[in-house]
């Protein structure tokens, strides 16, 4: 058996590829650059461009299924650039499923597909899209997500996941964006709810993936769905976020700013960077305002019962993971934010 691992240097795609060859399952991985590590694990590394069709369809041959991690994320930039990425790169996986016979294609998605900037409380698969979307990623998301649902057949089985806040060892987003931005004194609380969040340890992820690869086939239960999938044990978020930062020997966040504030500060950052023509991200936007102020968690009902999903490493024990990595590695001293 070969699979076809997109994105298959990034953080999640690592992690799914190595348990896929500790499986004795034959990996290509399909990115942009190639990656020492892959090759130490006995990856196949094919070097291409999500927007190049013929290339992505190229990589897929020989494969029997597709597991499709690779996009841009992020909260700010070019609606063309996730757009290319997102979109028209999700449609040439597609394309290259059929072009190939591949009768697999295990999509990852994002929770952000259905945040309307509101509370989520436990939340299941039915929650429905947003009617807009404040910023290009979950948009984007949320179109290849309904692409790779609708190309669901008889020919080709698809299913998509939505891990929340992937995080652990080998993190090249979410925890060295928060260190950074805490050594540079620009991490604040939002607001004073304790609103629970859903996150999910790496290892997790991985294993929900290639669950869902296992019991997925044309007209089997999992076929033409999606899955929230998580740790199971959402935290109030600013506990999650000192419990990083302690993780990398650094103090808790303790200034706040009102949600009301953040909102406001998104709004002129996001009228201003355009206008002025400002490089980089802006420290806030109205996406971030209300994700960090708000409560997101969901409900692992679909995925226990139908990937016979049970996350096998705690938080607790992820955080200590963690410690280990970051004292091991320079990302405890981030020189700049990769955002």
């Amino acid at each position: 058996m070969k699979a076809l691992v997109t994105g298959g240097g990034g953080f999640l795609g690592n992690v799914i590829g190595r348990m896929l060859r500790e499986r004795g399952v034959a990996v290509r991985s399909f990115s942009r650059s190639t990656y020492p590590a892959l090759s130490l694990l006995g990856v196949e590394q094919v070097q291409g461009d999500l927007g190049d069709r013929e290339a992505v369809i190229r990589a897929a041959q020989g494969c029997d299924i597709v597991y499709h991690v690779a996009a841009k994320a992020g909260v700010w930039g070019a609606y063309a650039d996730f757009h290319l990425a997102n979109v028209i790169g999700t449609a040439h996986v597609i394309e290259a499923c059929s072009a190939n016979n591949i009768p697999r294609l295990v999509h990852t998605s994002s929770p952000s597909v259905v945040f309307d900037g509101s509370d989520i409380e436990g939340g299941d698969e039915s929650l429905p899209y947003p009617q807009r979307f404040e910023a290009y990623y979950p948009q984007t998301k949320a179109m290849a997500e309904q692409m790779v649902i609708a190309a669901n057949s008889p020919e080709l089985a698809t299913v998509a996941l939505r891990p929340h806040l992937i995080w652990g060892p080998g993190d090249n987003h979410l925890v060295p964006r928060i260190i950074a931005r805490a050594k540079a004194g620009r991490l604040r609380r939002i607001g004073n709810r304790p609103c629970l969040v859903d996150t999910v340890y790496v290892d997790n992820a991985a294993e929900a993936h290639i669950a869902a690869a296992e019991r997925l086939s044309p007209g089997s239960a999992v076929a033409g769905r999606v899955y929230f999938i998580s740790n199971g044990e959402p935290l109030p978020l600013w506990d999650m976020v000192n419990g990083i930062l302690a993780a990398a020997g650094m103090p808790p966040v303790e200034q706040s700013i009102s949600p009301r504030m953040a909102l406001f500060a998104g709004t002129v950052c996001e009228t201003l960077w355009p206008l002025l023509q400002l490089r980089g991200e802006p420290p806030m936007t109205r996406f971030v305002a209300h994700e960090l102020s708000t409560a997101h968690w969901f409900s692992l009902e679909a995925a226990r019962r139908d990937l016979g999903y049970q996350p096998t490493v705690s938080i607790s024990e992820g955080l200590e993971r963690l410690r280990t990595w970051l004292m091991r590695s320079e990302q405890v001293n981030p020189t700049t934010d990769p955002l």
